[in-house]
């Protein structure tokens, strides 16, 4: 037991929980004033309410990191120097490199861009989505430029604009392409209606599928599934519907996450396997923790917009209920998860946990799962990832880019890094939803036997405790 001096420069430390410079733990529980509670312990992550304006402040930090490390300029490859005069194309053409190595048009930063958009709707100010219209701005402006040195040129992939001008993936359409349509939704930026007739139609009909109309890759192997095409496809097809109106992009939808479902989810766990491979369906699984999280993000991005009278709805939902329920169960003491979801000797991951945050904290406020049974587990969630964002902005312990693969040790071993894009857009989700669920009116939260309950509004509860 701790003297009570200790307890005390622990609950100083514990203080700077949220502040731009994260203390190691181990960590006290600064709401529970009683600093002789015998039965009061420590933890390895932050342990309390999460507090609005410390979220906000640790969102605007990833903003300004990301703002001030992705720079929309055209320079001369070869000098470095910017290029100013669009009359004419220059083959040495190109957008200036992200000192983080975020490229302004991948597939991750889709994902930034929506939590950008769900942080400004979370907090009302604007500033947030003050780099999506950068962005934007510059990809409305420079796509005729690039257009036109393509076509003088004929320079492949290297040119900046291919993902754009010449999508040939899911990874090169389907998030940003849903983005996209957010940000027009929500009226930020110029209207990139004719890039999103481009990259949906790679998503809806150029993208390679299985006979039964699963989008499926031909890598690793030959045909092969990936858990996380869930969302690199389903997304994008499920704002199309809401932008063109069309039952059938929703029913493509549905489709296909029940269908990846059908090859990839196991019952008795309640998880994804990362792939199938067609010609190996009963290869050994391997339960990645982003692959989970992409499906956990397709599943609430397409509940959002499907309408609830579409027969697939109550389809969804239930496939939702049950992953949520399968990766609640494996969440470690940090709040954190496991990059092996199903493996705890595996090293605790970023995005993966970003994206479960998310998913939990969503999936409550839009009423699809009971906060009396997740809320705790998001709010435990959000104190764990927060303690992954330092004084820069940047998040740390996110997994590099990860294949498909078929070893344990290949997963084990990956390495993580602050330039690993793939955990920036969740965290910021995560914390605009953790920011609405603090604030939802239709519970409340209650502080008793050292820990937090989550009740409907004017819930009753006797509690009869001695300290």
């Amino acid at each position: 037991m701790k003297t009570p001096t200790k307890l005390l420069l622990a609950l100083a430390t514990c203080a700077l929980f949220g502040s731009a410079a994260q203390a190691e733990g181990p960590y006290r529980n600064p709401d529970n004033k009683n600093l002789n509670d015998l039965g009061e312990g420590t933890y390895p992550a932050p342990y309390k309410k999460p507090d609005v304006a410390e979220i906000a402040a640790a969102l605007h930090r990833i903003r300004a990191y990301l703002d001030s490390t992705t720079p929309s300029r055209v320079i001369n490859k070869k000098t470095g120097a910017e290029i100013t005069d669009f009359s004419v194309p220059n083959a040495d053409a190109i957008v200036e490199p992200s000192s983080g190595d975020y490229g302004l048009q991948v597939y991750e930063m889709g994902i930034v861009h929506a939590g950008l958009i769900r942080a400004e709707q979370a907090t009302g100010d604007k500033t947030f989505t003050d780099m999506t219209r950068r962005h934007l701005a510059f990809f409305a402006d420079k796509l005729p430029y690039f257009r036109a040195q393509e076509a003088q040129f004929h320079l492949e992939r290297a040119n900046s604009f291919s993902r754009f001008l010449d999508p040939r993936a899911l990874d090169d359409a389907g998030s940003i392409c849903a983005a996209l349509m957010r940000a027009r939704v929500a009226k930020i930026g110029p209207d990139m209606a004719a890039q999103i007739a481009v990259c949906g139609d790679w998503v809806a009909n150029k993208q390679f599928r299985l006979a039964d109309g699963t989008l499926a890759r031909k890598r690793p192997q030959a045909i092969s599934l990936w858990a996380d095409d869930m969302y690199m496809g389903v997304p994008a097809l499920a704002e199309l519907g809401r932008m063109s109106g069309k039952r059938a992009y929703y029913d493509d939808a549905v489709k296909n996450v029940l269908q990846m479902s059908t090859y990839m989810f196991n019952k008795q766990n309640n998880l994804y396997t990362h792939g199938w491979n067609a010609n190996n369906p009963d290869a050994p699984r391997f339960y990645w923790a982003r692959a989970n999280g992409w499906a956990v993000m397709a599943m609430c991005d397409l509940l959002d917009v499907l309408p609830k009278d579409h027969p697939g709805y109550k389809k969804v939902l239930a496939q939702l209920r049950l992953t949520l329920r399968g990766v609640g169960e494996l969440q470690s003491g940090t709040g954190l998860w496991h990059q092996m979801i199903d493996r705890t000797d595996s090293y605790l991951e970023t995005s993966a946990s970003a994206m479960f945050t998310y998913g939990f904290a969503r999936a409550i406020n839009q009423g699809w799962i009971s906060p009396t049974t997740y809320g705790s587990i998001a709010q435990a969630g959000w104190n764990g990832l927060s303690a992954q964002i330092n004084a820069k902005g940047q998040v740390e312990g996110t997994v590099v880019g990860t294949t498909f693969a078929s070893d344990m040790p290949y997963y084990y071993n990956r390495p993580t890094s602050v330039h690993a894009l793939h955990g920036y857009g969740p965290t910021l989700l995560a914390g605009a939803e953790i920011i609405k669920m603090l604030q939802n009116p239709a519970f409340e939260i209650e502080f008793k036997v050292r820990t937090y309950h989550y009740l409907p509004k004017g819930g009753k509860t006797d509690y009869r405790e001695h300290h």
